[in-house]
This record gives C-alpha cells, sequence and structure tokens, in this order.
C-alpha cells in the first residue's frame, strides 16, 4: 500500500463511506483513515458486535425488544485507530468473534431493529464527535446510515460501489479464499441477500444529494485507496495533504466514475 501515515488535518474533518457488501469500504476506508492519519470507525462491527451478545446470552433475535434492551445495555468499546480497530464487549475482545458465520448469517435481523438502530446511530454520533475533538481531528467512519442519516453534515461523503460480481468475487475471496464458481454460489446468498435486507431500512444503493459515487469495479485495492485519498484532499481541499502524483490520482477518479448524487 503507498504512502505511510500521515499528519492529521490541522482542522477536523469528517469522511463518510457507505455502500453494498463486498464494495470494499471497510478496508478501503481504513486504509484511507491510515493514510490521512484520521481515526476509523467500522459502524458494521456495531451491528455484529450486538447480534454475538444476543446469541451469547440466548436472546431470540426475533424479540425486538429484548434485542433493543441488549443493545442499549451493552457495553461496547470501539477500537477506533486504523492499524488495530478493536472491538471489545464487556472488555473482551470480540473482532473475530463477530466474523464468524454464525453472527454474519444473521446479523441482518439485528440491523433491521429500528430501535437498534437508534441507539447505534446516537453511539456512532458521539464517537464522530469525539474524534473530531481527539488528537487526530478526525475519523473516517464508514456503513450503513452513515452518508445520509449519522453524518449527513460530514465533509466529504462517498458511495462506494462496485459491480454485484466484482462484489461477490471480492468477499468469495476474502471468506473462501478463492473466486471459483462454487465459492461464488456459497457467497451470493450472504452478498445479495444482506443487501436486499438492509435496503428496507437503509438507503445506500443510489448516492443522495452530496454524496460522491466511486465504482471500483475495475480499480485494484491500491488503487481505490489512492482515488478516496484524492477525492477526499480535493473535494475538503487539503492543501496540506502531501500526495504523490495528486493530479493524476484525480483525474483516475474521474475516469472511473466518481460523480456527485443526484
Amino acid at each position: 500500500m503507498p504512502g505511510s501515515q500521515r499528519p492529521a488535518s490541522r482542522r477536523p474533518l469528517v469522511v463518510a463511506v457507505d455502500g453494498p457488501s463486498g464494495s470494499g469500504k471497510s478496508t478501503v476506508s481504513r486504509l484511507v483513515a491510515a493514510r490521512l492519519g484520521l481515526e476509523y470507525l467500522d459502524t458494521g462491527a456495531m451491528y455484529r458486535a450486538v447480534c454475538w451478545a444476543c446469541l451469547e446470552r440466548g436472546v431470540d433475535l426475533s424479540d425486538e425488544a429484548a434485542v433493543a434492551d441488549v443493545a442499549r445495555g451493552l457495553d461496547l468499546e470501539m477500537g477506533t485507530d486504523p492499524d488495530s480497530p478493536d472491538v471489545r464487549v464487556d472488555g473482551r475482545d470480540v473482532g473475530t468473534d463477530i466474523r464468524e458465520t454464525r453472527v454474519s448469517s444473521v446479523v441482518s435481523k439485528v440491523a433491521a431493529n429500528q430501535a437498534v438502530r437508534a441507539e447505534l446511530r446516537r453511539r456512532q454520533r458521539e464517537v464522530i464527535a469525539a474524534a473530531r475533538r481527539g488528537r487526530r481531528h478526525g475519523v473516517v467512519a464508514e456503513g450503513r446510515d452513515i452518508t445520509t442519516v449519522v453524518a449527513p453534515d460530514a465533509d466529504v461523503r462517498i458511495l462506494l460501489t462496485a459491480s454485484e460480481q466484482a462484489r461477490l468475487a471480492r468477499r468469495a475471496r476474502e471468506v473462501h479464499g478463492s473466486d471459483d464458481a462454487s465459492a461464488l454460489d456459497a457467497t451470493r446468498d450472504q452478498v445479495v441477500r444482506r443487501d436486499a435486507d438492509d435496503s428496507r431500512v437503509a438507503q445506500f444503493l443510489e448516492a443522495t444529494d452530496g454524496v460522491l459515487t466511486l465504482d471500483s469495479s475495475g480499480l485494484t485495492l491500491e488503487e481505490t485507496v489512492d482515488t478516496v485519498v484524492a477525492v477526499v484532499a480535493e473535494h475538503a481541499q487539503l492543501d496540506e495533504v502531501e500526495l504523490v502524483g495528486k493530479d493524476l490520482l484525480v483525474e483516475l477518479a474521474e475516469s472511473v466514475g466518481v460523480g456527485q448524487g443526484a
């Protein structure tokens, strides 16, 4: 990955990134945060943490009131260092546990719970507000509702998308280590079904006014990170951010589908 961590911006900077499953928003956002010297918030991990806690406690996920009670009372700590964004519940590191299939297969039930969404949005806004005041002077926050509900006033809002085939292949390689036919089939339900479930309670398939769209279908991870950094620097007017080949990167951003939301 090109470049090392840059000094934090001299003024507070919030970057909000949303997009469908498999678009790469988590990895890209974390690496962009490291490049710009900002904090990083993975809001999807918060829903996973609530889901994991419910499973551990034997709470029926269809009991919306009980699940909401878990969310409101959960001792949840979100690490915002992009180099080690740990997730802790009751002081326990659950970063690996929340990625298990038993959580991935049912987390949409938790994410569709409006009371849970309200509680986690509140917590997300608190993390973002604290990051503005923190030593890194800002944050890259990614996940559902970020660009439209949680941080509509973010300095830069991006919808990171990719074709369904590209997203399936990326998730298959991540989960199964391969993007052959069997791996794609095994991944399809997780990606397509979860997007269908989540789209009922959050808008992330099309950009709203003021949200920039980046289609990363034909880009490598490195190219996507470079492009997002360039777009952020341009739109947030970060003249103090040193970027190698900034003009070239902005040209790349324009050529691969960075545009203003309709």
